[in-house]
């Protein structure tokens, strides 16, 4: 039986262990945490991460945690629509699919569900890679494997090492707030309302609670302090429902990050007998809700590019050659590098702060949206039409 070792146990990583065993390869991955309790609060499962997860048995678990009803879109912060759909046309352009909001530690256990005991070793602090032979070093040993999967995060040690030269994550110029609010009563609605430099996203769970989401516009590296008392001094006049569930809102469930992206693409998702994967991939910020997708599909594409690896050979440097990981490589960076420009670009324009910018930004959006929702629509199918590679 071939032999994989997963680097980090997250959602990509998860996933793509899930993928690899269904295939047939004896899968280990390793966590230098001591739980899987993951961080953050929610995502966005959007159709083409379902389609993928359907590829794992998972499909249809998630579609069952569907709490969206009614409008969804874009607005003021005053609370007039900017964009408004509804979750019917969004299933239609996802092939019957939308995009289900989930708590992140749902999905975490979903996938680790679905793996063989053992398979998860925690606090496994890896620390160093030999990409061409598969050799994994720990602090009690090495691992030889036949395929490595980079699945480590943003701050990869193992993109660092593999790839030296490349800069590594960008500040994009805002940071995050994350929380999950009991919201009992509030409509089932999914928006970002945008303002001056500021964003505030409202994303109904099953079970009566809300995920909500904040950016703001400033430095790196601030924060500390009442970070609860600072979203409703932001945000505190906003449209309702958001004053309310600000105040519904518990100061230990508030998440503060600050947001960075791979702004410079990889000159390839391997190297060697490893793939890289998910956010050590191609990091993206949030404004498309894509980053876990396209771990997913990451995990997915992978499994069915080495199979049940009998004849895979790795390959050596960049170009991977004969049967190893070039076509992983093919398969999945410039999606995913169109993908991150897309994010970053619509970061940016919630960045704005100048007056007049920001209503000439909106009225933009909203004429756009009037005019021709269509295309508007149209921009996202390439995303969400994705669909899985056939066995």
């Amino acid at each position: 039986m071939t032999r994989a070792v997963v680097i980090g146990a997250g959602i990509g990583g998860l996933a793509a262990a899930v993928a690899l065993q269904r295939r047939g390869w004896d899968v280990t991955v390793f966590e230098r945490a001591a739980s899987l309790e993951p961080v953050g609060s929610g995502l966005a499962v959007a159709a083409n991460a379902i389609k993928a997860l359907d590829t794992l048995g998972a499909g249809d678990e998630i579609r069952e945690l569907s709490a969206v009803q009614g409008t969804s879109g874009i607005r003021r912060s005053d609370g007039r629509w900017l964009v408004r759909t509804s979750v019917e046309a969004a299933s239609a352009r996802g092939g019957g699919d939308s995009v289900v909001l989930v708590r992140r530690a749902d999905l975490v256990d979903m996938l680790s569900s679905r793996l063989a005991p053992g398979t998860v070793r925690l606090n496994a602090k890896v620390s160093e890679v030999d990409a061409e032979n598969g050799l994994v070093t720990l602090a009690d040993g090495r691992t030889k494997a036949d395929l490595v999967v980079a699945a480590d995060g943003i701050h990869s040690s193992v993109r660092s090492a593999l790839f030296p030269g490349h800069p590594g994550p960008r500040y994009a110029g805002v940071t995050s707030w994350q929380m999950l609010i009991p919201a009992e009563g509030v409509p089932g609605q999914a928006y970002e309302s945008w303002g001056r430099g500021r964003v505030f996203g409202v994303m109904p769970l099953a079970g009566g609670t809300s995920y909500c989401y904040a950016t703001d516009t400033v430095p790196a590296g601030a924060g500390g302090g009442d970070q609860l008392a600072e979203l409703r001094r932001l945000f505190g006049d906003w449209h309702s429902p958001i004053p309310e569930l600000l105040a519904a809102a518990s100061p230990e469930k508030v998440l503060r990050n600050d947001i960075r992206y791979l702004a410079t693409p990889l000159p390839a998702m391997h190297r060697g007998r490893v793939a890289m994967l998910g956010d050590a991939a191609h990091a993206m910020t949030p404004n498309m809700g894509q980053g876990a997708c396209q771990a997913i599909e990451d995990a997915v594409v992978l499994a069915h590019v080495v199979g049940d690896g009998r004849g895979f050979t790795g390959g050596t440097g960049a170009d991977g050659g004969g049967d190893g990981l070039a076509g992983y490589t093919a398969a999945r960076l410039e999606r995913t590098s169109k993908i991150v420009a897309r994010s970053a670009m619509i970061c940016r324009v919630t960045r704005m702060r100048d007056p007049l910018a920001v209503r000439l930004r909106d009225a933009m959006t909203a004429l756009g949206w009037r005019l021709a929702p269509s295309r508007v629509n149209g921009s996202m199918d390439e995303v969400f039409g994705w669909t899985p590679p056939s066995a």
